[in-house]
């Protein structure tokens, strides 16, 4: 599968629908990955980078590329802003308005928001094994 994707990555490399890309899940790539649900390799998703969907048709070059010539399509950006509802236009004239301070402060409120369910989730992972760990002792003395 990874040359044929990579041959429909190049076909797709300056166009200005969209991007064909690979993201690898197990190192900076993880925290995207996460938020998508990826959960097994390879996945592949298409759409709205807010809305990913999952990709289930066949992994070779020619049903790939005829999924991507009939589906990837232009949609609401800041270059195809007629594509946009009224909400979605008021939502990135906001974001468009805003100086880069602003819009750091954002990015970095975001970030700690991801560190803070991280460390959540770290948390309760720790419980949770402090708990197995109790319970596998417990059965193995037969308590």
């Amino acid at each position: 599968m990874a040359a044929d994707w990579e041959k429909l990555a190049g076909e797709w490399a300056d166009d200005a629908v969209g991007v064909i890309a690979e993201i690898d899940c197990t190192t900076e790539g993880k925290p995207l990955c996460d938020a998508n649900e990826v959960k097994g390799f390879p996945t592949l998703k298409y759409g709205d980078p807010s809305d990913l969907q999952d990709y289930k048709g066949g992994r070779t070059y020619e049903p790939l590329a005829k999924f991507a010539k009939d589906n990837l399509v232009p949609v609401c950006s800041i270059k195809n802003l007629a594509l946009c509802d009224d909400e979605k236009k008021a939502e990135i004239d906001k974001f468009m308005k805003m100086d880069a301070a602003e819009l750091d402060g954002l990015i970095a409120g975001g970030e700690d928001m991801i560190k803070s369910a991280e460390k959540t989730f770290d948390d309760g992972l720790a419980e949770l094994q402090a708990t197995y760990e109790k319970l596998s002792a417990d059965k193995a003395a037969g308590r």
